[in-house]
């Protein structure tokens, strides 16, 4: 049996929250004490691969690339159903459930998913001009969300007959050269 054309590649995804409370805010209390135990499940999720935190931290809570006020969750994996089955069929479903005590809603697209070979690990800068592209562009191969998906075959395919063309930051600065990512935690290996 041979591989699929794109068994090479995994799924990158980028979510972003607006607090409405700073971290350390009492009433924000509860979040922070889920993203130990989140963050964990995560790490040791079937088809987990990699999740960006700041240097010397077990999250990526001290990040802040979208405003002050903002806070970004960057990861890798295997597939689309293994990040679908961490999201909403693990405890992360409990802290998403609660989210609207310590979020903003949001009124554009906060989340983007896309395809990346396997081995990459997607910079926050990466990341948040595929978001700015789903949000100019709307759904494609290129940026999508779990609603509108597309495969890693589409996204080839696209990628071989479209010139890239950057897209704008969100807030509408351009989007700035791609930098090493931040520090970061592999799979299986519990943070520093």
């Amino acid at each position: 049996m041979t591989a699929p054309p794109h068994a090479a590649v995994h799924l990158a995804q980028l979510n972003l929250a607006t607090l409405l409370h700073p971290l350390d805010d009492p009433r924000v209390a509860p979040f922070v004490e889920l993203l130990d135990p989140v963050n964990a499940a995560a790490d040791a999720a079937p088809g987990f691969v990699w999740r960006l935190v700041g240097e010397g931290a077990p999250d990526a809570t001290d990040l802040r690339p979208a405003g002050e006020d903002v806070i970004v969750n960057l990861s890798v994996w295997e597939s689309r159903e293994a990040l679908w089955d961490f999201a909403y069929r693990s405890g992360h479903l409990e802290a998403m459930r609660r989210r609207r005590e310590w979020f903003a809603r949001h009124v554009e697209a906060h989340m983007v998913l896309w395809w990346v070979p396997a081995g990459h690990l997607p910079t926050v800068e990466e990341a948040l001009e595929r978001l700015a592209d789903l949000r100019t562009n709307g759904p494609s191969p290129r940026a999508f969300t779990f609603a509108s998906a597309s495969t890693a075959d589409e996204a080839a395919r696209q990628e071989e007959a479209t010139p890239r063309v950057a897209a704008a930051r969100p807030g509408g600065a351009p989007a700035p050269a791609a930098t090493a990512p931040a520090a970061t935690t592999p799979a299986g290996d519990p943070p520093a």
